[in-house]
Formats: structure tokens, C-alpha cells, sequence
């Protein structure tokens, strides 16, 4: 073939299936290398989001441990409910989107997953939402 296409192509198909995003990968080396000191900003974003929706779901009676070192919180479904079930469930009846844990394989199974990447103001309205709701309340 076309030698021309054929690189082009290899170039697509690594991007796409063989691999992490050359540009990602480059911008996870100038983020390793980076003083510490930058990324304090970052990291207490993540942090503050985290408590306050850690603090949220624990007044409404959620279970949810605080992770150390992820953007994510891993929150137990409530009792008798899959993973599906209570992500179908709260997005029909809050419209909030979570992740149901058996996307992770068997053993995700009986979690969620919330994302800590939205600003503060959509995690205090996910919790009024969940308040509202509440589907542990109920299950307890």
C-alpha cells in the first residue's frame, strides 16, 4: 500500500487502541517532573471536593470510606440493590450519573462510583438531590 497512508494510519491506530495518547503520556512526564509544590492547588481541590461530599453522604447515612489518592468515591449501594439498579435509579429519579460498579468486573459489584470532578456547587445540589431521594434511607 501507500506508504504515506500506511503511516498515517499506524499513527491513528496506536493513538486509538495500542496505547495511552502520546500527548497525555507527555504531559504525565512534565507532571511527574513538575515541583510538588504546583500541584498543592490541584490537590486541595480534590481534597475540599472530597470531604464535602464525603460529609454530605454521611449525613444522609451513605457508607462511603475516604480514599487517599483517587478522584473517585466507591460508595456501597444500598442494601438489596445491584450496582445497575441504584445507578438506573438515581438517574431516574434525581438526575445524577454515577457509575455502576459492575462495569469494574465482579468484584465492583454492590458499588458506585461518583466523580470528585465537577465544582463544588454540583456536589452540594447532587447531595440535595440524593436527600431527596434517598435510597439508603429507605433500605436501612
Amino acid at each position: 500500500g501507500n506508504a504515506q497512508v500506511i503511516e498515517a494510519l499506524t499513527k491513528f491506530k496506536s493513538n486509538m487502541d495500542s496505547g495511552l495518547f502520546e500527548a497525555i503520556q507527555t504531559a504525565g512526564i512534565a507532571a511527574l517532573k513538575a515541583p510538588r509544590s504546583r500541584m498543592k492547588p490541584q490537590l486541595k481541590l480534590y481534597q475540599d471536593r472530597r470531604d464535602l461530599l464525603i460529609r454530605g453522604l454521611h449525613k444522609l447515612g451513605v457508607p462511603v470510606a475516604s480514599p487517599k489518592a483517587t478522584f473517585y468515591l466507591w460508595i456501597t449501594a444500598p442494601k438489596g440493590m445491584t450496582s445497575a439498579n441504584c445507578a438506573k435509579q438515581l438517574l431516574q429519579k434525581a438526575s445524577i450519573v454515577v457509575t455502576p460498579g459492575n462495569g469494574f468486573g465482579p468484584h465492583g459489584e454492590g458499588y458506585i462510583r461518583m466523580a470528585l470532578t465537577v465544582p463544588k456547587n454540583r456536589l452540594r445540589e447532587a447531595i440535595r438531590r440524593l436527600d431527596a431521594i434517598n435510597l439508603w434511607k429507605s433500605r436501612t
